[in-house]
C-alpha cells in the first residue's frame, strides 16, 4: 500500500472511539505474528486524564537531549496521522508509516483468516502496532507510549513497559472507564503490574487511595511524591521558569517550554520520571533535563501563531483541560477574545462551555467534522445559556468559522479555537496552508 491506500485502509477499521473495542487479546496476537517488535527496546507507558501527551513530549525532549534515541507514540493527531509516530524528535515519513502499515496489514488479515480472532484489530490496535514496529525498524532505545484510553484493557498496555506513569485522573469518557472517578482511575492504575517502576502525578486522595490498593496488591512501591516549585519569573505569553526540587535533585532556572502554568505539573511529572529511568541506566543528566524541558514543543496547546489579530489554539476537550485554558486567557490575555468553539456531543458540554464561553465577547460555534461532534443546534443552544450576548454566530465549518473570527476581532484581540483536538486540527490545517494570512510564532 501507499500511504493513502494505508489511510483508507485504516479508516475502513471504523472511527477510532466509536468502532473501539477494549481488551488486549487481538493486539497481543498482532504484535506476536510481527515477532514481538515492542521486546526489542524499554517503553514508559503514560496514562491519566490531563497531562498525558505533555508529559510524554517534555520526556522525549529530555531524553533526546541526553542523546537517547527515542520513538513517542500520542494520539490523536492534528492534521496527519503520521504526527501520532515520532523518532528521534521527527514525524514518521509517509513512505515508511504505509511499509509498516502494509506489514501490519498482512499479519492481521492473516490472523483472521487462520481463525485465530474473530474480526480484524481495531483502528486503534493497527496504530498502536504500526508505532511498535517502526520504532523496532528506526532503533529507538527507548519508546514512551501515551495511553489511548484508560490502561487495562488499552492496546499500549501489551507493550509491557517497565516504567509507568500515571499523571492527575478526572472524569472523562465515562461510557467506557466507568460513571466514577474510583471506576476510572481503577482502569487507569492497572497499568501498575508487577516488576514495573510506577511514578505518580498529583492525584486527590480519592484516587491515590485507589492507585496505592493497586500497587500493593501487584508489590510494587509507587513513587507518589510531590516535587516542590518555587516561581522565578513567567514570560508574557506565559512560559513559567521555576526552580524545582525532587527527592533527588534540585533544578534552578528550570524553564518550561509549553505554555501555562499547568505545565508545571506536566513538567515536573516528567522529570521524576527522568529521574526513575536514570535509575535504571539511561544516565539522563541534570543539563538534558533542564534544555528538554526548555526545548519541548506540542502542536494543539497553548500554540500561539502571529497575525492581525494572533490566533491560539487548545483543544481543551474536558473539563480540567478547559479550567487551564481559562485560567491562560484570564492571566496572561488582555485584548477582547473571540472564541471559536466546537467540541464532540459524547464530552461534557454544558461544564467545559460554563468555563470557556463567559470568557468571549465575541462567540463563534462550529462543528468539527467528526461523527462524535455535538451539532451547530446543539452548541449554539448551549452556548447562549452562558454567553451575555444574544449574537452568538453558528459557522457551517471551521473555514468559515474563522472567518467570521477575523472579520469581528480587532487587531489588539485574540482569536482561540478550542473545544476539541479535531476542531484544533481543522484550524491548523488552515493556517498552515496560510488560507487566512496566519503565520506560526
Amino acid at each position: 500500500m501507499n500511504f493513502e491506500q494505508a489511510l483508507q485502509y485504516l479508516l475502513s477499521l471504523g472511527h477510532e472511539t466509536l468502532a473501539m473495542k477494549l481488551g488486549l487479546r487481538n493486539t497481543e496476537m498482532l504484535l506476536e505474528s510481527l515477532d514481538n517488535p515492542h521486546q526489542h527496546y524499554e517503553s514508559v507507558q503514560i496514562a491519566g486524564t490531563n497531562g498525558k501527551g505533555s508529559t510524554a513530549v517534555i520526556l522525549d525532549s529530555i531524553c533526546r537531549s541526553n542523546g537517547i534515541r527515542t520513538g513517542l507514540y500520542t494520539s490523536p493527531h492534528l492534521v496527519s496521522i503520521t504526527e501520532r509516530i515520532r523518532t528521534a524528535g521527527k514525524d514518521i515519513s509517509e513512505a515508511e508509516f504505509a511499509d509498516r502499515a502494509t506489514e501490519v496489514r498482512r499479519a492481521a488479515e492473516g490472523l483472521v483468516e487462520q481463525g485465530k480472532i474473530e474480526a480484524r484489530p481495531t483502528f486503534f490496535e493497527h496504530v498502536t502496532a504500526i508505532a511498535l514496529l517502526a520504532f523496532k525498524n528506526a532503533g529507538v532505545q527507548l519508546a514512551i507510549l501515551e495511553t489511548g484510553l484508560g490502561g487495562r484493557l488499552d492496546a499500549t498496555t501489551v507493550a509491557g513497559a517497565a516504567t509507568v506513569a500515571i499523571t492527575p485522573i478526572g472524569l472523562d469518557h465515562q461510557e467506557y472507564l466507568g460513571e466514577t472517578i474510583t471506576e476510572i482511575a481503577n482502569e487507569k492504575a492497572a497499568i501498575i503490574r508487577p516488576g514495573v517502576h510506577a511514578v505518580i502525578g498529583e492525584q486527590t486522595p480519592e484516587v491515590l487511595e485507589v492507585i496505592s490498593e493497586r500497587s500493593a496488591e501487584v508489590g510494587v512501591v509507587p513513587d507518589n511524591t510531590r516535587a516542590g516549585v518555587d516561581i522565578e519569573r513567567v514570560t508574557n505569553d506565559g512560559r513559567y521558569t521555576v526552580i524545582l526540587t525532587t527527592n533527588h535533585d534540585r533544578y534552578e532556572h528550570l524553564s518550561i517550554g509549553l505554555r501555562g502554568s499547568h505545565q508545571i505539573q506536566n513538567a515536573a511529572l516528567a522529570i521524576r520520571i527522568a529521574e526513575s529511568l536514570r535509575e535504571r541506566g539511561f544516565g539522563i543528566t541534570k543539563p538534558a533535563i533542564l534544555e528538554g524541558t526548555k526545548s519541548a514543543e506540542y502542536s494543539g496547546r497553548l500554540e500561539i501563531h502571529d497575525g492581525s489579530p494572533p490566533l491560539l489554539l487548545d483543544g481543551a476537550h474536558n473539563p480540567a483541560a478547559a479550567r487551564a485554558l481559562r485560567d491562560y486567557l484570564d492571566e496572561f490575555v488582555k485584548g477582547p477574545i473571540t472564541l471559536v468553539f466546537g467540541a464532540m456531543g459524547d464530552k461534557e458540554l454544558s461544564e467545559i462551555a460554563r468555563i470557556l464561553v463567559p470568557a468571549a465577547a465575541q462567540l463563534v460555534v462550529t462543528s468539527p467534522q467528526n461523527p462524535r461532534a455535538a451539532s451547530l443546534v446543539e452548541l449554539k443552544e448551549l452556548a447562549r445559556t452562558f454567553y451575555p450576548n444574544d449574537n452568538v454566530y453558528a459557522a457551517a465549518s471551521a473555514t468559515d468559522a474563522l472567518q467570521r473570527a477575523k472579520e469581528v476581532t480587532p487587531p489588539e484581540g485574540l482569536i482561540c479555537g478550542t473545544g476539541s483536538l479535531y476542531l484544533v486540527g481543522e484550524i491548523k490545517e488552515l493556517v498552515d496552508a496560510n488560507t487566512l494570512g496566519c503565520v506560526a510564532s
